[in-house]
């Protein structure tokens, strides 16, 4: 009883082991410090864009007037409508409010691309995001459902702790942590889940295997950029596209942790965003997507000089001592093998000990 409790009791100390490596080894803080910059830059960039239009997606007397924009947002008081209607009784219009929110928006964008306050930069972009999604959600998408939970989670996590004003000013620690890990880890598997869920999606369908779902999404006027007309003259482009979506995404939680496949997944599914960005016009999506994927893949997150687990467990194995003979030479040496007719100077006979 106490031989199979006690390599029950080892499995289990190599099974906790494994998971340490995995969730919990010390990390450099620069996959995070990207994921911070890569979201901060795409984020403002599209508040450049939406600036303009500021009033008539989020104002009561724009595209959606009134008691139907209210409606048609989400129920919460983190709405815009429900800050102006606290502050009305002071005497603060609606306009003030709607250039604040939009103004501090912006600031605490700027303060989490250059990693001033990190976490509290980050709570701020998370709400005001949070807060304008919730006012006009008709004209919400992917990529700011992505946005906003990747902002949330850049309040817990350490990404101040690299490439920052924080760390140039002492604030955030220097050097690998098992926090910077585990929020890695966090994130790598988040991104695991969607990818697959999202081809498993478009995988039980027809759609995305016969190219139909190639040839409306190029077609559709709401996203066409290009006449793709003469894909009907030739099928099996669209048919091979939708066969190759399907692959990246289905293969992404499978190649993506391998090293052999890791960079050619990360090009692959660039490359996707890159033509979801060009060929359909939702360049904001493409660049979110892709800074997910290279900041959580492709940034180094080993400090410099540091030892891969499974190197690590290699150099342990080589380092255990070699069981001997009496007569000082490795334990399997001496019996050669049918070519071997001079083993260490004594002659040997094929499958023999080799005699002294």
């Amino acid at each position: 009883m106490a031989a199979p409790r006690a390599a029950h009791e080892r499995g289990l100390a190599r099974a906790w082991a494994a998971v340490e490596r995995f969730a919990f080894a010390p990390a450099s803080a620069a996959p995070l410090a990207a994921l911070r910059i890569g979201i901060a830059a795409v984020l403002l960039v599209q508040a450049g864009m939406v600036a303009p239009a500021l009033f008539e997606l989020y104002g009561r007397s724009g595209i959606l007037q009134g008691p139907l924009l209210d409606a048609l947002g989400r129920p919460g008081p983190v709405r815009l409508s429900w800050l102006i209607d606290r502050l009305a009784p002071l005497g603060i219009g609606e306009a003030p409010i709607l250039v604040a929110v939009g103004a501090s928006y912006v600031l605490a964008l700027v303060a989490l691309l250059v990693g001033w306050r990190t976490r509290m930069a980050a709570a701020g972009a998370w709400l005001s995001h949070l807060m304008l999604m919730m006012t006009a959600d008709s004209t919400n998408y992917g990529v700011d459902q992505f946005a906003n939970i990747f902002l949330f989670y850049l309040m817990w996590m350490p990404a101040g702790a690299a490439l920052s004003l924080d760390r140039r000013l002492g604030r955030a620690p220097a050097g690998p942590t098992s926090a910077a890990r585990l929020s890695l880890r966090v994130v790598q598997i988040h991104l695991c889940v969607v990818y697959l869920m999202s081809g498993l999606g478009k995988a039980l369908g027809e759609q995305w295997w016969n190219g139909d779902a190639i040839w409306r999404t190029l077609n559709m006027p709401d996203y066409r950029q290009y006449d793709f007309t003469w894909l009907a003259y030739t099928p099996w482009l669209a048919v091979g596209a939708g066969w190759m979506v399907l692959l990246v995404e289905c293969g992404y939680p499978l190649m993506i942790w391998p090293r052999r496949t890791r960079r050619l997944w990360v090009a692959a599914t660039v490359a996707l965003h890159a033509g979801i960005a060009v060929f359909m016009g939702l360049v904001v999506f493409g660049a979110i997507m892709a800074v997910l994927t290279i900041a959580a893949f492709a940034v180094r997150a080993d400090p410099p000089g540091a030892v891969r687990p499974e190197a690590d467990a290699l150099r342990r194995e080589d380092a255990k001592p070699v069981p001997r003979h009496s007569h000082g030479l490795p334990a399997g040496i001496l019996r050669a093998r049918p070519r071997d007719r001079h083993a260490y100077g004594k002659t040997c006979r094929p499958g023999k000990v080799c005699q002294r």
